[in-house]
């Protein structure tokens, strides 16, 4: 299924993400201009609905805080230089390891807000752009990430508290002196972890609400 860039009603135009739909049974409206928010919200909800989202968040306006609150994303910085080392060591991505990759991060994704599902197509991008990692200390696979030159894109560990070491390990993918990441406010648990490896939180990117 996919994403509307553009949809327009008599009481505006917002953007559709519909591609979680078969995935996750979940979409995401995006009000771009509209002088009747709740109005064009509720529309959009409706087309979500009717191509089978279960679950349906909204970001770009404030009226939408008549809705229950679903989640904020933070966008979070460090200097490169603080993060801790590690005996951790990254292994690129190959052809050959690309489905266990992706395997680990569908299941891992279903417990983040805001998540988005990982298709073979998105799988075969990563490839082509080499910014994914498997995280291994000496035979241990301890987590998957994505990293790029002043960005770690995606943190998750098959090891309980192995997230401190996949993060250290991500850093050296990293050549600009910050590091940048984004993070879901309700997960806590990864806010966290980031505060204790010297990541403050810079700026609010979107705050998101359940419309179903």
């Amino acid at each position: 299924m996919k994403d509307l860039p553009i949809f327009t009603t008599e009481h505006g135009a917002a953007t559709l993400i519909l591609k979680e739909i078969p995935y996750q049974e979940t979409a995401y409206i995006i009000l771009r201009d509209s002088l009747e928010p709740m109005a064009l919200a509720r529309e959009c909800a409706d087309f979500c609905r009717a191509c089978g989202a279960e679950a349906i968040y909204a970001t770009g306006h404030d009226a939408l805080a008549a809705y229950p609150f679903y989640t904020a994303i933070w966008e979070m910085t460090c200097l490169r230089e603080s993060i801790p080392d590690t005996d951790a060591a990254l292994w690129p991505v190959q052809e050959k390891t690309l489905t266990q990759w992706q395997n680990i991060y569908n299941k891992k994704v279903k417990k983040v807000p805001n998540g988005a599902w990982m298709t073979k197509a998105d799988a075969e991008k990563m490839l082509e752009t080499g910014d994914g990692y498997f995280i291994h200390r000496g035979e241990t696979l301890l987590g998957i990430g994505r990293a790029a030159a002043d960005r770690i894109d995606w943190v998750a560990s098959v090891i309980p508290g192995a997230g401190a070491d996949i993060v250290k390990a991500l850093a050296h993918a990293a050549v600009a002196d910050r590091i940048s990441l984004t993070v879901a406010s309700e997960n806590q648990k990864a806010v966290k972890l980031y505060e204790r490896l010297g990541f403050l939180r810079t700026a609010e990117i979107s705050k998101w609400y359940q419309l179903r």
